[in-house]
């Protein structure tokens, strides 16, 4: 299913008369810690670099490129709704195979290493992670995400502040920057926990935790035992998953039931043995809960996978 596109084109924004390039025309706004810059691309092009000199933090808002980060990953699609982490001292290789008929515009924000290393310094000390051999730390060869709903607030926020004539700019910009990078961090946790291959990396009690909750979806669920089988208190265990996760366990669990109901649907299994298998008790609860959080009822999510084939 296609990814929701949750950051808006520019509002606002104008665009100049004569553009200095029709390919990655550049606007910037600088501010302390940090250089925010939208490209516009209205021209179809090949093997245009981009490199960055610290670490850059990027989202596609429209259009397509077709992209790899160079000497790092193969040529992936780059669309709206996703976003790419560039470690310091990298390069981009774009392809714009659609810019002629459809223009592309994506943001870059360059951080200050020194503003990223005070950052995680304070949290680490100020924050540090109830599991112990976990700390505050951007993983620069997760380079790929989808951005979640508080990401692309996040990245909202530093969009509007940047474009805005305001003498306070750059100390709401260190806040919103701050919040940025909170948020960057649980959505590659995020990524790393959903990963089976790579989920022996997550910290050990995570790893554990998760790998539990996966395995008895089916089963009623106590936060209060998880927390038990896992040595540590209740309290501890929430403020585990909102530093790791961004949302607290009963929000987790919730999600991977429904994300457990949308596989089983696709092989056309009853409403009600979905409901069974995913640890709902009641079928109408069920059914309210994945309206809710797909927009659709289950059977309506059904008959449209049946009709897409």
């Amino acid at each position: 299913m296609a990814q929701q596109r949750i950051i808006p084109d520019i509002p606002g924004l104008q665009l100049p008369q004569q553009l200095s390039s029709l390919v990655e025309h550049r606007t910037t706004f600088n501010m302390n810690s940090c250089e925010f810059s939208i490209y516009e691309t209205h021209q179809s092009a090949r093997d245009v670099k981009l490199h960055f000199q610290h670490m850059a933090y990027t989202a596609m808002l429209r259009g397509r490129k077709v992209m790899k980060l160079e000497d790092k990953t193969d040529y992936f699609e780059y669309l709206p709704g996703e976003s790419v982490l560039v470690a310091p001292g990298e390069t981009m290789l774009i392809d714009f195979p659609d810019s002629d008929e459809q223009p592309s515009q994506c943001i870059s924000l360059s951080i200050s290493p020194e503003f990223v290393e005070h950052t995680l310094q304070y949290l680490n000390h100020q924050y540090g992670k109830v599991d112990e051999e976990s700390s505050w730390n951007i993983r620069e060869e997760d380079y790929y995400l989808f951005n979640s709903t508080a990401l692309a607030s996040a990245t909202n926020n530093i969009m509007r502040i940047a474009m805005e004539d305001n003498m306070q700019k750059d100390i709401m910009a260190d806040l919103a920057l701050k919040e940025l990078l909170i948020r960057l961090m649980q959505t590659q946790a995020r990524k790393l926990v959903e990963n089976n291959q790579q989920r022996k990396k997550t910290p050990g009690r995570l790893a554990f935790v998760i790998e539990y909750i996966k395995s008895n979806l089916h089963l009623k669920l106590s936060i209060e035992n998880i927390a038990k089988l896992a040595y540590i208190s209740k309290s501890n265990f929430f403020k585990l998953f909102r530093q790791e996760l961004g949302m607290s366990p009963n929000e987790y669990i919730l999600q991977e039931r429904i994300s457990k109901a949308k596989n089983l649907l696709r092989f056309n299994t009853s409403i009600k043995e979905v409901a069974y298998q995913t640890g709902f008790s009641d079928t109408n609860y069920f059914i309210k809960s994945f309206k809710q959080a797909e927009g659709m009822t289950p059977k309506s999510y059904q008959n449209a996978l049946l009709i897409a084939g």
